[in-house]
């Protein structure tokens, strides 16, 4: 049972989507007090079981808890849970803290940071990296963009959420720091699906070819946990195409405001848009790699391999991370 985070001290939750509902099913394993809301209740159903309660608003949900998380699917959606007539402010008083762990626009987090400020609370983004399956189990890395003193107030529940919790400066750079790690995930799979496919054409056995990359110094995160899915044929990962855009798009959006003119940024949203127009922007990222199957008639499969991953590390109490 959680005893970092005091009781009686809600958690509101808007947003449970992939990463949402796990990191909500986090918190509510290890004792925290939850308030939730999403466009559908549906997706609130495992968690108001198991003793959450409902809000029928962001503005509800807000009156009622001290911290509000909102983890949305792009910085639009944070936005219109903000703002809306029924959105969090219209719910947030003195006090109140909001915690931004949506990957989202750093300029949008600072705008949105700026009225909770204005109403006296306290303001952070914290978004979270390292996969569904490390989000189901607490086990995520963390990225804060706040003052120190909120981030020393919030890392009690942060240390419940995630494992390796990292401050990295004023709000908004949390989240640029995420985008930018974003692209590097979504560079290191298109590459690995080129590895993949011409180890197929090869011949060499793809499952030999898999465990060569990664005891190698071509070894990756992304290579152990996405590789799998693509070998098993699943390419479930619970991230989409549409996602890699909108991350990818705001990894060049930052370039351009800075005057840095890139070569693989542009490359990888044409590789993207190509795939969401063929197989759907709800298709999951990694079946991107079919663009290289069916050009070359081959398929980049074999057995042995997971449909989905599963995080086997133990839950254990999260810490904060010291930059060099």
């Amino acid at each position: 049972m959680n005893n970092r985070w005091p009781a009686g001290s809600h958690v509101g939750f808007i947003g449970l989507g992939n990463v949402g509902a796990k990191l909500a099913a986090t918190l509510q394993r290890n004792g925290v007090d939850l308030i939730v809301h999403d466009l559908e209740q549906a997706q609130a159903a495992d968690l108001i079981r198991g003793g959450a309660v409902w809000a029928a608003s962001p503005a509800e949900l807000a009156r009622q808890s001290a911290l509000v998380i909102t983890c949305l699917p792009s910085p639009q959606a944070s936005a219109t849970v903000m703002e809306a007539e029924n959105g969090v402010l219209k719910g947030f008083c003195a006090g109140k803290i909001w915690l931004e762990m949506s990957t989202t626009d750093a300029a949008e987090v600072r705008r949105l940071g700026e009225k909770i400020l204005a109403l006296s609370g306290l303001v952070a983004d914290c978004p979270v990296s390292g996969g569904c399956h490390r989000a189901a189990t607490g086990n995520i890395a963390v990225l804060v963009g706040s003052e120190r003193a909120t981030f020393d107030v919030i890392l009690p529940l942060l240390s419940i959420l995630g494992r390796e919790i990292l401050h990295a400066g004023p709000l908004g750079s949390a989240s640029t720091l995420k985008v930018l790690t974003n692209y590097l995930a979504t560079a290191n799979l298109v590459a690995l699906c080129e590895a993949l496919t011409v180890a197929k054409a090869s011949g060499l056995d793809l499952a030999v070819a898999y465990e060569a990359i990664r005891i190698s110094s071509g070894n990756s995160f992304v290579h152990e946990t996405e590789s799998q899915v693509i070998l098993n044929g699943s390419r479930d990962i619970n991230f989409t195409m549409d996602l890699v855009l909108k991350d990818v798009g705001l990894f060049q959006k930052i370039a351009e405001q800075n005057g840095v003119s890139l070569e693989m940024s542009p490359l990888l949203l044409d590789i993207f848009e190509d795939g969401a127009t063929r197989y759907g922007a709800r298709e999951w990222s990694p079946n991107i790699i079919r663009r290289l199957e069916e050009a070359n008639q081959l398929s980049v499969t074999t057995g042995g391999f997971p449909a989905e991953i599963v995080d086997h590390e133990a839950e254990g109490e999260g810490h904060e991370v010291m930059s060099r």
